[in-house]
């Protein structure tokens, strides 16, 4: 039986596990990407000693990275060292109160109660929540094919009985009562590209996913997952093409037939997975254009899209060990910063800051001495047409003062080594529509069968394995978006 030819396009998470699964499928496997090293948007930034992961820094569900080992009788644990962080992540308010969230629920309710002592119970009640929507949304559909209605509507049931048309904040609300709580606990949506008043409440399985399974962080940072993820692809004999874009995808009579590189090269296969976004795919790769119907409720040029990330690096010539790994620095407004920032597409002088310093763990990322961070601020995407080159400059004389007045005394004389992205850094880097940092947003007419498919409902021999598609952005949300599309090619028995 002629061998099946499979070409994946992206070398990020989601392409990575793609070319995997397929490969383990038994199928011949080509993966390309446009830039130097597989990894996506975890790429390594290394500067006079300091080093930076640039994408993805929270490692959660990390069974779905051995999994991939397991399919080849490998052990991740030759190649790879996951460490339990304590705490979590620190929460530093605008009025200079902290809250740890910690992997011990004792401590986590104990910090609870030094804001709200009904709060600390009310916890036990969310978490309890959290489970039987984790039972279901992660559990039950997160591997889940979402290629036919009937297979959404068999799960309506479920989703009106979990109260699905809720928002995260909503949910949390329900339980929690302290406004600074509330907000500690409705950010995960923005951890996948979601502003949490307006995310359905499915995303508020993080809690128990988080209790599951842990919060980890990778000896080596995520660049060190990218080159054992790397050295497994080389060792299957996956073919791995770098600085090569596919620009063009041909299609006739409902069969994709050919990709076309920048290059002028051509790839011929059976079945083609796209791991980059799929707006991007349909509006500038797909060759000729089609009307399609990913979404059928929303039109593709209404999509709603996550917010654009601006992301600043740098070094410290000291150490700062009273920054915690993950710390999240709050600003006094939370649903009006975030209004401002998703609705008006708006750039405002105050901001809040997923702060990530991976020297608190690791110090092979900094010289000896020093620190090195990575500073994520949620900011518009590029539908407000700012000009980065003067907003990039003054965003980061913006935050590095007030990281100074607060928690990194004497900033400005100890950093060093400064650089920053911004949304267009992700247009032009990662083909991300609108420069966009997870695609389109994790909202409820948006998720499920809702949202980008993993089979192209016409041309079946296209594959989404990525942030846009089911069952949505984040590490375990791309690695998960890798299993469906195994699944639909193994039930299916594709051939062409």
């Amino acid at each position: 039986m002629k061998k099946i030819h499979t070409l994946v396009v992206g070398g990020g998470f989601g392409g990575m596990a793609a070319a995997l699964r397929a490969k383990a499928l038994g199928h011949d496997v080509t993966l390309v990407d446009k830039l130097e090293v597989l990894g996506g948007r975890a790429q390594i930034i290394t500067k006079n000693g300091f080093k930076h992961d640039t994408g993805p820094t929270v490692i959660t569900a990390p069974f779905l990275f051995e999994e991939l080992f397991n399919l080849f009788d490998e052990n991740i644990d030759d190649y790879i060292k996951f460490v339990p962080l304590e705490p979590w992540y620190r929460f530093y308010f605008h009025d200079s109160s902290t809250f740890d969230y910690s992997s011990s629920i004792s401590k986590t309710k104990k910090e609870i109660a030094k804001f709200s002592p009904e709060d600390s119970e009310g916890y036990e009640s969310l978490l309890r929540k959290s489970e039987e929507i984790f039972d279901i949304g992660f559990t039950k559909l997160s591997a889940q094919p979402f290629t036919s209605f009937w297979t959404m509507i068999k799960q309506i049931p479920y989703l009106v009985k979990l109260k699905s048309y809720l928002s995260v904040s909503s949910f949390v609300s329900k339980y929690i009562t302290n406004s600074k709580i509330r907000s500690a606990f409705s950010i995960h949506p923005l951890l996948v590209g979601g502003n949490p008043f307006t995310t359905t409440s499915i995303y508020s399985l993080i809690h128990y996913l988080e209790r599951k399974w842990g919060v980890f962080f990778c000896i080596g940072g995520t660049g060190k997952l990218v080159e054992e993820l790397s050295n497994l692809i080389k060792r299957q004999g996956i073919r791995v093409v770098l600085n090569e874009d596919i620009v063009k995808v041909e299609h006739e009579n409902n069969i994709a037939k050919c990709a076309i590189s920048n290059l002028g090269n051509k790839y011929d296969f059976d079945n083609i997975i796209y791991n980059g976004d799929p707006p991007t795919f349909y509006e500038e790769v797909l060759t000729p254009k089609r009307k399609n119907l990913l979404n059928p409720i929303i039109p593709n040029k209404l999509l709603s899209y996550s917010m654009g990330l601006y992301v600043l690096f740098f070094g410290t010539k000291k150490k700062f060990n009273d920054i915690a790994h993950h710390t999240i620095w709050l600003t006094e407004r939370f649903e009006t910063l975030l209004e401002d920032i998703f609705e008006k597409k708006k750039l405002t002088k105050d901001f809040s800051l997923y702060i990530h310093r991976p020297t608190a763990t690791d110090d092979t990322f900094a010289p000896s001495g020093c620190d090195s961070f990575y500073v994520l601020c949620p900011v518009p995407n590029l539908k407000n047409n700012l000009n980065w080159d003067v907003e990039g400059e003054n965003l980061k004389e913006n935050i590095i003062n007030e990281l100074e007045k607060t928690i990194m005394p004497d900033l400005n004389k100890y950093i060093t080594d400064v650089s920053y992205m911004t949304p267009k850094s992700f247009k032009t880097n990662y083909r991300s529509m609108w420069g966009a940092g997870f695609s389109i947003a994790p909202k409820f007419y948006q998720s499920a069968w809702f949202r980008y498919h993993n089979q192209d409902p016409k041309i079946k021999n296209i594959f989404f394995s990525a942030a846009g598609a089911h069952p949505g952005a984040g590490i375990p949300g791309v690695l998960s978006s890798a299993k469906v599309v195994e699944t639909i090619l193994k039930d299916q028995e594709i051939r062409y």
